[in-house]
């Protein structure tokens, strides 16, 4: 439950104005939160200028007082920062520290979510790299194998993909280091699953920003992605709840490459109404 101290509420209403669900009243002249249309997304927290404003639900030693120095962003820089961000498939031999993954997740964790449902989860996949790589590079070849022996015109366009997925599949029994054309020999993935999955795709784009903000780098494996789709056995290795759904499978490492620059793009499609 969110709770306002009496004894600190100054009875400024900002709590009041702020709140998204008209969840706070007056109640003896005092900020009073009713806890029954409430999703706990804490803007009375944040907005609380004597701090009297607390919960039991989550943990309090997670909120951090503003300051400006630590808070704020060039607009210019953080553009900048983006624009420069590569995917990467060129890993070190190098592995990630833990403490490093949790920064990631850290990230995602305090990313908006719909409703403030925080639905998102993560698996980190780091000592079972090689059964993961074994049973995708095996569910994509069955997969491309289907589609290769069942082609229609409507199915035509899959055809690039299935050939290269039972490519990947025989180069990589040859040799799985040399031929990982999955995963790049790299030291870790997070598989991020959520009920929603605008969700899942906002937390794993914040976590994004921390990949290259602690100079590791990271590409979002698509093809792994299929391979979990309806596979209860990777899905039991991963132990997702069959109730969430594969958002984003980023695959993380030390970049083994160096970009000197940015690269063009062609102009946003945008609509001024």
């Amino acid at each position: 439950m969110f709770n306002v101290d009496k004894e600190k509420c100054i009875t400024c209403k900002q709590c009041i104005n702020d709140c998204p669900v008209n969840d706070i009243v007056l109640k003896d002249n005092k900020a009073y939160i009713k806890n029954e249309s409430c999703i706990k997304c804490g803007h009375c927290v944040a907005i609380c200028p004597t701090k009297a404003v607390s919960t039991n639900d989550y943990n309090m030693k997670d909120v951090i007082e503003y300051d400006k120095e630590y808070f704020t962003i060039d607009s210019d820089n953080l553009l900048n920062f983006i624009k420069f961000r590569r995917s990467v498939r060129n890993f070190k031999n190098k592995k990630i520290e833990k403490e490093e993954i949790e920064k990631i997740i850290e990230a995602g964790r305090f990313t908006q979510t719909s409703t403030n449902s925080q639905d998102v989860s993560y698996t980190v996949v780091i000592n079972k790299l090689d059964e993961l790589k074994d049973l995708a590079f095996k569910a994509l070849n069955k997969k491309g194998e289907y589609i290769l022996n069942n082609l229609t015109p409507d199915t035509e366009y899959l055809k690039r993909y299935a050939t290269l997925w039972t490519y990947f599949y025989k180069m990589y029994k040859e040799d799985p280091i040399k031929n990982d054309k999955l995963l790049f020999n790299a030291p870790a993935v997070i598989i991020v699953t959520a009920n929603n999955e605008l969700n899942g795709a906002l937390a794993a784009s914040k976590m994004d920003l921390m990949v290259d903000a602690l100079g590791l780098g990271t590409f979002y494996s698509g093809f792994l992605q299929i391979a979990t789709d309806g596979n209860n056995e990777i899905l039991d290795l991963l132990k997702i709840n069959n109730k969430k759904k594969v958002v984003a499978c980023m695959v993380i490492g030390y970049p083994n490459v160096k970009y000197k620059r940015t690269v063009p793009r062609k102009d946003a499609e945008i609509n001024w109404i």
